[in-house]
């Protein structure tokens, strides 16, 4: 007995000892070692495609250079939940931002202040004196067709950032009382997307102020279905002459539109008045599902559209622009951004319902969207005045950013197509001076595995090349201590 005691000292005990040692230092190592890199707070892995769970570098570019403290605080909200991960990677980007997750009890004072509910989560980005705040249900939306739930944490929250960091936010002001296209009743989806972009936007009744508002970055100005009165077109006139800028949206002419003052305007930039008629397509590639006139444009890259790979117009009509010679003598330059295929024609009889181009009807390539630079006042060194430059951008199409839907049988709205809410937020981005700013609009929940090479080995490596590593330690040590023995 006392035999068989001792070589359970000798053998069974210290190896066992010293095992168990071991595996508790591998512990204290890996505890240790995950200590370090949470402390470390690493962007992680993102597969999937749409880049839902990281910053895109879009973001990062955005936030990358900010100089004034900005917090964000998530009043409601646990460490684990994945918004708080996204959130982190901004303070990652920047040390400037710093994310706090906290409850009603623990700072009463930003409920009182900010008026959150204290039985609901809130965000509140704070940067000085300016503010945003977001509730949970900004996060997302809602795809209208599929009514699926789409991701809008990211863009949410960069906007947030850069909306309490600007030193001034753009306003744009829609023209109200002359067009039947009204923010307020089919143009919601619109709203709802400027209310995501750092500018601010309000409506306009001259008949009732007299003149533009002396805030206003970009008036825009919605298809007229009747003429502007002479205080609309004064006020206007001096708003151009002042270096404002407009962004005008027009629908095709189905009857005869005497509108001399609104005609007047649009003069002031070379264009001619609207004619009657819609733009058809023959090209397959260049329509949707058959339909001649929903059609899809060339779109030429510019500073507004070189983000912008396609849209979807329906019944566009082209826009007439006086000679070149007349353009020069207005001080007008001219930029087309979209057209329409080569194989197009232009149809003025709506009685003909026949597909394909008819006898008589004008065939070829038409500018259905344009900027139009015109140089208003000359820099005058002598009276300090500067260049003015009053831009316009027009398209012959208004639909394309309304709630209309295509037939009465689907609930998905136009502007939701394609690229359609992204060109007139681009377009109002470069108008009101803020080009640089036009950032990642995430549009999808869907997670799909996208891995790169690179990552892909990574994965292939951890599936297969550790279990291999830890087969082939094993082997070793039990041949080791096989040959002690």
């Amino acid at each position: 007995m006392k035999k068989l005691i001792e070589k359970i000292k000798k053998s069974w005990l210290i190896k066992r000892t010293t095992t168990i040692i071991f595996m508790l230092v591998i512990v204290a190592l890996f505890i240790v070692l995950t200590l370090w890199i949470n402390n470390l707070n690493l962007d992680p892995i993102d597969f999937t495609t749409e880049k839902l769970y990281t910053l895109t570098q879009t973001s990062k570019e955005q936030v990358k250079n900010v100089e004034n403290d900005v917090n964000i605080y998530f009043i409601g909200y646990s460490e684990g939940d994945a918004i708080i991960d996204l959130a982190k990677q901004y303070h990652n980007a920047n040390e400037k931002i710093q994310v706090e997750v906290t409850n009603a009890t623990e700072r009463p004072d930003l409920v009182e202040k900010y008026g959150i509910d204290t039985n609901s989560n809130g965000v509140i980005v704070e940067s000085g004196n300016k503010s945003k705040i977001l509730s949970m249900y900004d996060f997302y939306t809602y795809d209208p067709g599929t009514y699926e739930e789409i991701d809008i944490t990211e863009e949410k929250l960069t906007n947030a950032i850069r909306y309490v960091i600007a030193e001034k936010i753009p306003t744009v002001y829609f023209l109200e009382g002359y067009s039947e296209f009204s923010v307020n009743e089919n143009m919601n989806y619109l709203t709802t997307y400027l209310g995501n972009e750092v500018t601010n936007y309000d409506t306009v009744n001259i008949l009732t102020t007299a003149k533009v508002p002396e805030d206003c970055d970009t008036l825009i100005i919605t298809s007229p279905n009747k003429d502007f009165d002479d205080v609309a077109t004064n006020a206007i006139i001096e708003y151009i002459n002042n270096g404002g800028n407009i962004l005008w949206f027009n629908m095709l002419v189905t009857e005869e539109q005497n509108y001399t003052n609104v005609n007047k305007i649009l003069a002031m930039y070379g264009l001619e008045p609207f004619g009657i008629g819609v733009i058809r397509e023959t090209d397959a590639s260049k329509m949707m599902s058959g339909s001649p006139n929903v059609i899809i444009p060339n779109v030429n890259s510019t500073s507004i559209t070189k983000n912008i790979p396609a849209v979807l117009l329906v019944n566009a009509t082209k826009l007439n622009f006086v000679a070149d010679e007349e353009l020069e003598k207005l001080n007008v330059t001219k930029i087309e951004l979209l057209q329409s295929g080569e194989g197009s024609y232009y149809r003025t009889n709506f009685n003909i319902s026949a597909n394909g181009k008819q006898t008589g009807e004008e065939e070829g390539t038409f500018t259905i969207g344009a900027e139009l630079q015109k140089k208003v006042a000359e820099a005058n060194e002598e009276n300090n005045q500067e260049e003015k430059i009053s831009k316009l951008v027009i398209y012959g199409e208004n639909l394309f950013i309304s709630d209309y839907t295509l037939s009465s049988s689907s609930s998905y709205p136009i502007i939701s197509y394609s690229y359609n809410k992204d060109l007139i937020i681009d377009s109002i981005a470069y108008l009101v001076d803020r080009q640089e700013d036009i950032v990642v609009r995430k549009d999808t929940n869907t997670v799909n595995y996208t891995a790169t090479v690179e990552q892909d080995n990574i994965i292939q490596g951890i599936i297969f090349g550790v279990p291999v590593l830890i087969i082939f330690v094993g082997i070793i040590v039990w041949q080791y201590r096989r040959r002690k023995k």
